[in-house]
């Protein structure tokens, strides 16, 4: 059986505009417009999922879903960092976040490392049996775990991928034997021009 699974970034929010770990405030204005806008651009699904985060499920309502939260898919944990910005903690923990940009199993902050985000998505990802389409509205840190999962790339690469806000990745198959297809924006086709 193939398992279709498509996850959403979503959309932006101060916390992204502003390069601080989430601190879990609900979207803004500007990012309940923007998810509004996208919501002509997603797939057919036969279920929708979102992580129980304030930002995925804000986005998820702005899209008119009405998805079952999972706790397996909420964000990567921060710990002491939730909240703070990288440049800020770049200052004041110079050693704790370059270990942590460099070692996959590194937790400075007292939170989980990426082997540990990895390793969670990837077994809910494994587990998936669902007959048809599944939609999950999640962070962008679980975008890259899923894709460093399900692709076998080492856990080194999870910051070289880039995940913008409202991008829709698409992956397709079973446990241990996963497809990608990235990077398609959630928005709606432009129509063609008139002759």
């Amino acid at each position: 059986m193939t398992v279709r699974v498509t996850l959403l970034s979503p959309a932006m929010s101060a916390a992204l505009r502003e390069a601080r770990f989430d601190d879990g405030a609900p979207l803004d204005d500007a990012g309940v417009r923007q998810a509004r806008a996208a919501a002509g651009g997603l797939p057919r699904i036969s279920a929708a999922l979102c992580a129980p985060s304030p930002r995925c499920r804000g986005t998820a309502t702005a899209l008119g879903l009405s998805p079952a939260s999972v706790p397996e898919l909420r964000d990567l944990e921060v710990g002491d960092w939730r909240g703070r910005g990288l440049a800020e903690l770049s200052a004041a923990e110079p050693e704790a976040v370059a270990a942590w940009l460099a070692d996959p199993g590194a937790a400075p902050h007292g939170g989980e490392s990426l082997l540990d985000l990895v390793a969670r998505v990837g077994s809910w990802l494994d587990g998936r049996t669902d007959d048809g389409r599944l939609l999950a509205v999640v962070e962008p840190a679980v975008v890259r775990a899923a894709v460093v999962h399900a692709l076998e790339l080492p856990p080194r690469l999870f910051w070289r991928l880039d995940v913008p806000p409202l991008t829709l990745t698409e992956l397709t198959g079973r446990a241990g034997r996963w497809n990608l297809r990235c990077g398609r924006p959630a928005a709606p086709e432009p129509a063609p021009p008139v002759s």
